[in-house]
């Protein structure tokens, strides 16, 4: 069982930077994809961002676009997500998480962490 952990969220003002990390208990397989969502309050949870494990491509939502970027510390198994320029609606629980399919559906990721806090104040 791969347990994962956000951590780097927190208060920033619109226009700010901030990265969010997710720790995996070990490391990720091969072949798996690793993703970033997010909910905002009052809304489902939504995709952010992927990348495959291994390496090479990633996939952005529309929103994030040119704003975040995901990357990963194989060696040290930690996810990253860099957010720049971030809005008022950026604001949201941050969750990362591991699946197998290179899917922006959530419903194909097998594991997930706890979530972190990323409140953007205007």
């Amino acid at each position: 069982q791969i347990q994962l952990v956000e951590s780097g969220g927190g208060s920033v003002q619109a226009g700010d930077s901030r990265k969010l990390s997710c720790a995996a208990s070990q490391r990720p397989y091969t072949n798996s994809i690793l993703g970033w969502f997010r909910q905002a309050p009052g809304k489902e949870r939504e995709f952010v961002a992927l990348m495959r494990a291994r390496g090479g491509s990633q996939f952005y939502a529309d929103s994030v676009k040119g704003r975040f970027a995901i990357s990963r510390d194989n060696p040290n198994n930690i996810l990253y997500l860099q957010m720049n320029n971030l809005k008022v609606e950026d604001t949201a629980v941050y969750y990362c998480a591991m699946g197998s399919q290179y899917d922006s559906n959530q419903r194909t990721y097998d594991y997930w962490g706890q979530g972190t806090q990323v409140t953007v104040a205007s």
